[in-house]
């Protein structure tokens, strides 16, 4: 995003702005601070008032209230000005100037001087928890090292993790962070990774494993080789998500910045009638009591809770998710998760482990099990596909030496195999759909897993089974999740008919669909999309040919830690542990999020209808009309920051 084009539609509120910022999302901009020291004299200079105007010194008293005033309000008063000048007429600061202005001209003073103390009182409290739920959450994001330690010919040397390249040599030290991806060189330890993961149990690595910028090292020293750079790291990568995320904003967030924008302006001409009207159609009131009632009517107004308070929920909202190692690209995407009714999930590395091994090898007469695997791997040594890696690694442990070379005039054919010359020889490698194209005559294998056949010019030699192991928790996740309020769950996958419906009815999946290409996950997802007009949908994946349906989804979701860049890249919604069950994490907070914003509109809109109508029929004052602005705005604003925790 180029942060020099950032568009920000500012929506006034006292003494802070809640902006649409399409770059780093909601500003808290203190234009104007009150000094507190200012603050003091001219609180202690209202009470010399007040104490003046008890004992009946009324010049006095109206000096001090005047000397209060001046100290108090002019912080809000050239606020109020600048807002005019920039086309920003009915900001909060206009409207208690206007209202305490108005007090001080039919002779309220100490209410005058009150609004003003109270409101700037207020709004220090407001911005300082502001603050503070901003500050904490962005502090439990900065999951970045301060130092790296580079090893060099002259010993180590402590440098910045952004100048670390590809390739360096670094130490981590007990008890600090990863600065950047790599992979262990020397020693193991424990590694604490829930700043990443949210999973609070650390975890063995050894030499040889990879490990992510952001783990915290438990014990002992490791020697890392560095693989990315700091700005292409797993660390940079969620900051930036967590960073960009409140550029899109929730239906409700646009919503409320709209309303603001044509309410106060009502307020502020039904006040005006008020005040001229009263009058004119009830004699018994005089001019002096229907302004008054206008003037508290005004301090009312104003929209300060809903603009403050709605879009820290989900601010919050996105942070917490983040805590949980769940990162959310947008408010609007957590609105959409309350509203989903349909979902539906890839199988392997979503619902599976992706982890295959092979479970059964069946040649045909003449050949050895060592011989079919051997010349599958020959095939698949090709391949990245996890089932291929399976093929390679049972082949090595029967103790066949992987292939040394690709064959040659290799082609993998999508959703069906591999077709490659080895030693002059035409291989097929794949699942029944190639042994049909190519018109091979074999014998179906009606085992639950996913099947290899193998033929060698024309001639068919066997088969190999290969499982995948079912992820702990699928299960209680996928009950979770109706539980949540999602009313279908889908299973869409490129395995066999059989494999599918066995893992469906196990996991407890609505309707299944396999023996799917990519391009058919496609059509049948936008079938169900037709079909499901009522809620949303949701796709959940992690594999490079599951990113179509992910960018096509209400919301996509996908499995971060072992899922592709292009599935990350295309989906709304990381998860980073890959654990299924965070998929009731994510429900849950969305619902609670969802509960917390429409609480703050109704608990802000109700109290000021109530301290409307109070203000129309004289039964409230100044004092009153304060705690209806700003008390309310605190307590939405406090109420707002318990979206941060589930």
């Amino acid at each position: 995003m180029d942060k020099e084009k950032k568009r920000k539609d500012p929506v006034s509120c006292g003494s802070c702005t809640i902006e649409e910022d399409h770059g780093h999302g909601h500003g808290h901009d203190h234009e104007e601070e009150m000094d507190p020291k200012m603050l003091v004299i001219g609180a202690l200079v209202f009470v010399c008032a007040l104490v003046a105007n008890r004992m009946e010194a009324k010049t006095p008293a109206l000096v001090l209230f005047l000397v209060s005033y001046v100290i108090l309000a002019a912080p809000i008063l050239k606020m109020a000005l600048e807002s005019i000048l920039h086309g920003q007429v009915f900001s909060e600061h206009f409207l208690m100037a206007l209202a305490s202005i108005g007090a001080f001209a039919i002779g309220q003073y100490p209410e005058a001087v009150a609004v003003m103390l109270f409101y700037t009182v207020g709004e220090v409290l407001q911005d300082k928890a502001v603050d503070s739920s901003r500050r904490s959450i962005k502090e439990a994001l900065d999951l970045r090292a301060d130092v790296a330690h580079r090893k060099t010919d002259d010993g180590v040397e402590d440098l910045d993790p952004k100048d670390l390249v590809p390739g360096d040599i670094i130490l981590v030290k007990s008890g600090e962070r990863v600065p950047v991806d790599g992979r262990i060189l020397e020693g193991s330890t424990y590694m604490d990774t829930a700043a990443l993961t949210g999973e609070p149990t650390p975890i063995h690595l050894k030499e040889g494993d990879d490990l992510l910028s952001g783990y915290i090292n438990k014990e002992g020293v490791v020697t890392v080789e560095t693989l990315r750079p700091f700005e292409d790291s797993a660390l940079a990568r969620v900051l930036n998500m967590v960073e960009d995320a409140s550029a899109r904003k929730a239906p409700t967030e646009r919503f409320i910045s709209k309303f603001a924008r044509y309410y106060t302006p009502v307020v502020v001409l039904s006040a005006l009638a008020l005040a001229l009207l009263l009058p004119l159609l009830f004699p018994s009131f005089s001019f002096r009591d229907s302004i008054y009632r206008a003037l508290i009517f005004l301090v009312i107004s104003c929209p300060c809770a809903l603009v403050l308070s709605v879009p820290l929920g989900y601010f919050a909202g996105l942070g917490g998710a983040a805590r949980e190692g769940i990162l959310i690209k947008g408010g609007n995407f957590l609105e959409t998760l309350y509203q989903v009714k349909t979902m539906v999930f890839d199988k392997t590395g979503t619902l599976t482990q992706g982890s295959f091994e092979v479970r059964e090898v069946r040649p045909v007469e003449g050949l050895t099990e060592k011989d079919l695997l051997g010349l599958a791997s020959r095939v698949e040594v090709a391949s990245n596909h996890p089932i291929a890696q399976s093929i390679l690694q049972a082949y090595e442990a029967m103790g066949g030496q992987g292939p040394e070379d690709h064959p040659d005039q290799v082609r993998e054919l999508t959703g069906r195999g591999m077709v490659a010359m080895v030693d002059g020889r035409e291989v097929l490698a794949g699942n029944a759909k190639l042994m049909e194209e190519k018109g091979i005559s074999f014998q179906p294998v009606e085992d639950v897993g996913s099947l290899v056949y193998l033929a060698q010019d024309g001639k068919y030699l066997g088969h190999i089974l290969i499982s995948d192991q079912v992820k702990e928790g699928a299960g209680q996740a996928i009950q979770g999740i109706k539980q949540a309020g999602v009313e279908k769950t889908v299973l869409l996958t490129g395995d066999g008919e059989k494999v599918g419906q066995a893992i469906g009815k196990d996991l407890g999946i609505d309707r299944v669909y396999g023996d799917l290409l990519p391009e058919e996950k496609v059509r049948h997802f936008e079938k169900l999309q037709k079909a499901d007009r009522q809620g949303k949908i949701a796709f959940v994946g992690d594999g490079i040919n599951d990113a179509p349906v992910l960018a096509r989804a209400d919301v996509g979701i996908a499995m971060g830690g072992l899922g592709s860049d292009a599935a990350i890249e295309a989906a709304d919604v990381v998860i980073m542990t890959d654990q299924p069950m965070k998929l009731v994490t994510l429900l849950q907070l969305a619902q609670k999020t969802r509960r917390i914003v429409m609480e703050n509109i109704i608990l802000s809109l109700g109290v000021k209808a109530l301290f409307l109508v109070l203000a129309v029929f004289g039964l409230t004052t100044m004092w009153g009309a304060v705690f209806a602005d700003v008390g309310v705005a605190l307590l939405a604003v406090l109420n707002a920051v318990r979206a941060y925790r589930l």
